[in-house]
């Protein structure tokens, strides 16, 4: 008993406590609604059957667990690798993105940037989903999208409501695709974007959303859907449709998170 210190708990090791379960909880995030999921906490039961076999010294068992555990990073660089890319650009976006910690330095910051009039966009959007008229915006935030614009066609046009109805009218060459926007400028549209194919999304949502969730899920972006069957505007953020009772609620969301 003597050598049994439970109490010798150090602030440091809270700390550590504390930063792991943050960790395991971004990490949660990330793989929810997912197939990666049940990986994820398979892993977690081998890891702590691994730990406990080591504990009470079962070795034959400890040398199958330790064997697996030693390899097993390779399998998770495989098995997780759009998951890990999206935490390493979360992590990038925080820290050198447009909103960083990085924009105070002067050769980093745009000044020529202006607030995206999301008034413009939603009215829009109210507009085409009264005459079922389908469309996907994309709203750039931190990550930048140039990497989609030579999929589509790159445009420099102020964002404005008839705008973005003429783009999307069903007899316009510039409607099939997405478009996106940068600082209150359409910057490409017919742009293709990635689409998702692990989640589980409700079959009443077509290939727009999930485009839109498959983006979102990569980047920071923000993304708007209308349905051309049943006139609905849905808001995809973080790979997740964000629930609102109605556009003014909606406008709110979209401005706190571009703000």
């Amino acid at each position: 008993m003597e050598n049994l210190q439970l109490w010798d708990f150090r602030f440091i090791d809270f700390v550590d406590v504390f930063l792991v379960a943050i960790l395991l909880y971004y990490i949660y995030k990330l793989v929810k609604g997912t197939v990666a999921i049940n990986i994820f906490i398979g892993i977690l039961i081998i890891y702590f059957a691994w730990r406990l076999t080591d504990y009470l010294e079962m070795h034959m068992l400890y040398s199958i667990f330790d064997g697996f555990m030693k390899v097993g990073i390779i399998a998770l660089i495989v098995v997780f690798q759009p998951e890990i890319r999206k935490f390493l650009l979360l992590v990038g976006s925080n820290i050198g993105g447009k909103k960083g910690i990085f924009k105070n330095f002067k050769f980093l910051k745009n000044d020529d940037q202006t607030s995206t009039d999301v008034d413009a966009i939603i009215n829009a959007c109210n507009k085409m989903g009264a005459t079922n008229t389908g469309a996907l915006i994309v709203i750039e935030r931190n990550n930048n999208l140039d990497f989609l614009t030579n999929t589509g066609d790159e445009m420099n046009i102020l964002v404005s409501q008839p705008i973005i109805e003429s783009i999307f009218f069903k007899n316009s060459p510039l409607h099939d695709g997405a478009i996106i926007i940068d600082n209150n400028v359409v910057k490409a549209t017919r742009v293709i974007l990635p689409v998702n194919n692990e989640k589980n999304i409700p079959a009443r949502f077509g290939l727009r959303h999930r485009a839109a969730v498959g983006i979102t899920e990569k980047t920071d972006a923000l993304a708007l859907c209308v349905s051309e069957e049943t006139g609905q505007i849905s808001y995809i953020k973080s790979g997740e449709f964000v629930m609102f009772k109605d556009t003014d609620e909606l406008t709110k969301k979209i401005k706190e998170d571009l703000g």
